[in-house]
């Protein structure tokens, strides 16, 4: 988290953009006040393939079960008792 002055915000607004998109997050301060935070946005995780790929391997093991020593519990039966 990096600290910098409403001035500062003013004159260099690009190049502080530029460090937010790499993932900085800043906190503005109007005469060493904090005012505000800027932070990188997180948007929307099902449309990246590599998040998908993942929810979609625990939703499979998540329906399949999981086998306690011959005793098969599923997800669903877990939640009907």
């Amino acid at each position: 988290m990096r600290i910098v002055s409403l001035m500062t915000v003013s004159q260099e607004f690009s190049k502080l953009i530029r460090e937010v998109e790499r993932g900085e997050e800043l906190v503005i301060t109007r005469r060493g006040v904090p005012i505000a935070r800027l932070l990188p946005h997180q948007g929307d995780r099902t449309v990246d393939p590599a998040w998908t790929a993942a929810y979609q391997r625990m939703m499979a093991r998540l329906e399949k079960g999981a086998s306690l020593g011959g005793l098969r519990v599923r997800r669903d039966e877990l939640f009907d008792r």
